[in-house]
């Protein structure tokens, strides 16, 4: 969460103890950031303010409740009136907060993404796999067969389970230097890791490269700042976290994913109605083509200078590395097999002849 957002925290929780019954009308003259009104969602929600029958839902956006995804959000929440659904929207700019909230039972439905989706349930988590998913076109298949009755049971954990997915866009390497635009050139650079997902650090030293342990609050300003060479991002990031200043002149993006990053959607099944579910996931896969419209739309805007762009030889080497990385990793039980297999055939239909087609490896 960005500095200015917790130095609202004594001041609004402060006034708001003071008059809690009449909390709105409290604060319905006053002006705050858009931040400081993210909290006050927040807090009216979860201190009974909400109304009766409400469920809560923490909503992940790296730009908060102005982002495009908390709008795609408040879509949802129509939709799910027609299911017999009413929920509380509480936007998050922290993936981590969402995470922990979602934990205590501040929130009994969450949109996170596919990378933190491992630790409810790894079959649907294993989508954000390094690698695992080459472009849009495949993306896009994906999230329709997430949404298949087939796949439900898969999609279950205890009382977790998944009830829609879609795309947040390609993970794209930054790298501060034009020179880096190929694998060999990565050996002994700085690459800028989540702290909480062992799997990046993982996959860097595979590179040949030195992970550096960050988070999202100081990944962007370390990428800026020179103390990292790469980082991995999708493009929804660039200007929130005004990567181009990291890019500079030398610098650039490699247009060929490292992984497709999925924003998906879990809740506790005890709180919903038993339709639910299957309901939700119909609803989501409707949405990929508005979802891939958004993120079109943020490619786009890239100064186009900075895109770098890979050979045939050069891609098939990419993939090859993030094949062993992502074949090692499911040994160490990071993802799941059977996932995996999906996502292979997947590949291999719009790869029709590609090297990895015929092995036998996932």
């Amino acid at each position: 969460m960005h500095a200015s957002t917790r130095s609202g925290h004594g001041r609004l929780f402060a006034a708001s103890r003071a008059c809690l019954s009449v909390l709105s009308r409290c604060i319905s003259g006053l002006r705050f950031s858009p931040a400081q009104n993210n909290l006050i969602a927040i807090f009216l929600a979860l201190s009974g303010t909400a109304t009766a029958g409400t469920i809560n839902y923490c909503v992940y956006d790296p730009s908060g409740a102005q982002g495009d995804y908390f709008a795609m959000a408040k879509d949802y929440q129509l939709a799910a009136k027609r299911w017999g659904v009413n929920l509380s929207l509480l936007p998050y700019n922290s993936e981590t907060l969402a995470v922990e909230d979602f934990k205590a039972g501040q929130c009994d439905m969450i949109g996170m993404t596919g990378l933190r989706m491992r630790l409810f349930n790894q079959f649907a988590g294993t989508i954000d796999a390094p690698g695992a998913i080459e472009d849009y076109a495949e993306d896009r298949v994906v999230m329709g067969l997430l949404a298949s009755p087939k796949l439900a049971p898969y999609l279950v954990a205890g009382d977790y389970e998944v009830v829609g997915a879609y795309p947040l866009g390609s993970g794209y390497d930054y790298v501060n230097d034009r020179k880096l635009n190929k694998m060999a050139s990565f050996a002994g650079k700085r690459i800028a890791v989540m702290g909480w997902d062992e799997t990046e650090a993982i996959m860097v030293e595979q590179f040949g490269a030195q992970p550096v342990l960050s988070d999202i609050t100081n990944f962007g300003t370390r990428f800026n700042n020179g103390q990292v060479d790469v980082l991995i991002a999708p493009i929804q990031l660039y200007k929130p976290f005004e990567l181009y200043k990291g890019l500079g002149d030398k610098g650039g993006i490699i247009h060929r994913a490292i992984l497709q990053i999925s924003m998906q959607q879990l809740v506790r099944r005890s709180k919903f109605p038993p339709s639910f579910a299957q309901q939700s996931r119909d609803y989501v896969a409707s949405t990929v083509d508005h979802a891939l419209g958004v993120i079109r739309n943020a490619e786009n805007e890239v100064d186009p200078r900075h895109w770098l762009y890979m050979n045939t030889a050069e891609r098939n080497d990419l993939y090859k590395t993030l094949r062993g990385s992502r074949a090692y990793l499911e040994r160490r039980g990071f993802y799941d097999k059977r996932m995996l297999n999906i996502l292979k055939r997947v590949r291999c239909k719009s790869m029709v002849g590609d090297a990895e087609c015929s092995e036998g490896d996932e």
